[in-house]
């Protein structure tokens, strides 16, 4: 009886629909990650950014917002995280629709930034709600994985609506489907979902949230400029700053009576091991997704929406997984699933890294459906372990460290992955003989600046056109070896750290 009387109790009907309007932030935030990556060839016909500007408008959304997640994590736990994420929606819907008629590449950046800023209150909200709507173990693993899958999908997904969207419409349309997926939220928020917070929050901790955010901002910063410009001075600069910061902010919350961040989790093999899991996980699929968009328009010549359908395959195949695997680890050791499921991500990198220039577009739908398979099993177990190694009052402090490395992951996803794909095809690339030098000045930059300064340009362009294809294709090569290198990682870390965490 004592056992019976002990159970958290479970979930009803409105908790569930509590949870589907939960995830219409959590999709649309993960699209906006990715969506961009189909629409970078009309952007830069249309607004003319160089190849440093092209990385900022996809990086500055995800660097405001993963330099602010544990602040407003800890906010969220403070004033409410309804409240919070209802004053995101509002903000986030608000950006996107000004980013959508940006006129200059300068404006389309600080809307982007503007849209992270409010992103950035979304996703702890989320995630933290679930934590304190299921308490039974079960439930809880499964709506975190239909939340995991949702996020993994969207992110997956954001280039098959850019292709949708772009192919019928002005590339400002995929800024604009924020409006109509917040709507719902902020009408049906208020009904379903209760408030709730952090009963002892503690004192407000300015310093704290000064220092997290110099720790998290400069360290996506410093990574960002090291990647577009080498070992130069501010890069090394900003670095530095990071880990100072971030030196001051761990000694800081070991001091105070009331962290605003709990540094000992990180002490858990569960709870550290999930995040870099995480972490790496998303650098995965981001990598992947940033260049295979390109490689499908610029390289094999297909059109947008086309390109789009190649990875439809791989999105279903996410959501199966990232379902199918709460039934299996109750019967199979979680983190033996998780090495399992990132085994098959590391095979899709490396059957890509070995066909190099001879993949065809099968080959790529398969490669990303073996990636979505590990990609999709791999996040929903890590962030069922990730909550469930805090306690409930401390959601969305842990909810805010699980997305920071979401958010880590996609910069680091288009400034590494993309940053080495970018050095490999510039220095590969071997302009032809007497090819004009403004059409070779614009293929040194990307690829899409090859395609559209040579278009109309007869044989002399088809030759240099060829050449850069070439050389994006060894830069190709050279990152799906690197995501190899990092499935890898993710695979030991799983091993040592996530074996044994089941029920």
């Amino acid at each position: 009886m004592g056992t019976a009387a002990s159970a958290p109790p479970r979930a009803g009907a409105r908790a569930w629909g509590a949870l589907v309007v939960l995830m219409l932030p959590v999709l649309l935030v993960s699209i906006d990650i990715t969506a961009l990556n189909f629409a970078l060839p009309a952007i830069a016909t249309s607004l003319q950014p160089s190849a440093t500007q092209q990385l900022w408008i996809i990086d500055a959304y995800s660097l405001v917002l993963a330099a602010l997640l544990v602040a407003m994590g800890n906010l969220g736990d403070r004033i409410g995280r309804r409240k919070l994420l209802l004053i995101g929606a509002t903000g986030f819907a608000a950006f996107s629709a000004l980013a959508a008629f940006a006129p200059t590449a300068e404006l389309l950046i600080a809307a982007r930034a503007a849209i992270g800023f409010f992103g950035a209150t979304l996703m702890p909200s989320t995630l933290a709600l679930l934590r304190t709507i299921f308490l039974d173990r079960r439930q809880r693993r499964l709506a975190v994985a239909i939340w995991a899958t949702a996020f993994s999908v969207g992110s997956a997904a954001g280039p098959v609506v850019g292709g949708v969207l772009l192919a019928h419409f002005h590339w400002g349309s995929i800024f604009l489907i924020a409006v109509p997926v917040l709507l719902p939220l902020l009408l049906l928020a208020p009904l379903l979902v209760d408030e709730s917070r952090d009963p002892a929050p503690g004192p407000i901790d300015p310093i704290g949230i000064a220092l997290s955010m110099l720790a998290l901002g400069g360290l996506a910063a410093g990574i960002k400029e090291l990647a577009a410009g080498g070992l130069d001075p501010i890069g090394i600069g900003l670095i530095v700053l990071a880990a100072l910061a971030g030196w001051q902010f761990v000694r800081r919350m070991r001091r105070v009576a009331q962290p605003m961040l709990d540094v000992g989790l990180f002490r858990v093999p569960q709870f550290s091991g999930a995040l870099l899991v995480n972490l790496l996980s998303v650098i995965a699929l981001t990598g992947f997704l940033f260049f295979v968009t390109q490689h499908l328009q610029l390289v094999e010549g297909m059109a947008v929406l086309d390109a789009a359908l190649v990875l439809v395959p791989g999105v279903l195949v996410m959501i199966a997984s990232g379902l199918l695997v709460v039934r299996i680890v109750r019967s199979v050791d979680p983190g033996v699933v998780v090495v399992i499921a990132l085994g098959s991500s590391l095979a899709a990198y490396g059957m890509l890294a070995v066909l190099g220039e001879q993949v065809t577009i099968v080959g790529i739908a398969v490669a990303f459906a073996m990636l979505g398979l590990g990609i999709g099993a791999a996040e929903t177990i890590s962030n069922d372990l990730i909550l469930s190694a805090v306690p409930p009052a401390k959601a969305g402090a842990a909810s805010a460290l699980s997305e920071t490395a979401y958010e880590f992951g996609a910069v680091l996803g288009t400034t590494l992955l993309g940053g080495l794909l970018t050095a490999v095809y510039r220095a590969t690339l071997v302009v032809p003989a007497g090819s004009d030098g403004a059409m070779a000045q614009a293929a040194r930059e990307t690829l899409g600046g090859a395609v559209a300064a040579t278009e109309g340009a007869g044989a002399a362009g088809e030759r240099l056109l060829e050449a850069a294809r070439t050389a994006f294709d060894h830069g190709v090569i050279a990152t799906s070896i690197s995501g190899a290198v990092l499935m890898l990682l993710a695979m030991l870390v799983a091993w040592r750290s996530l074996r044994g965490s089941g029920d």
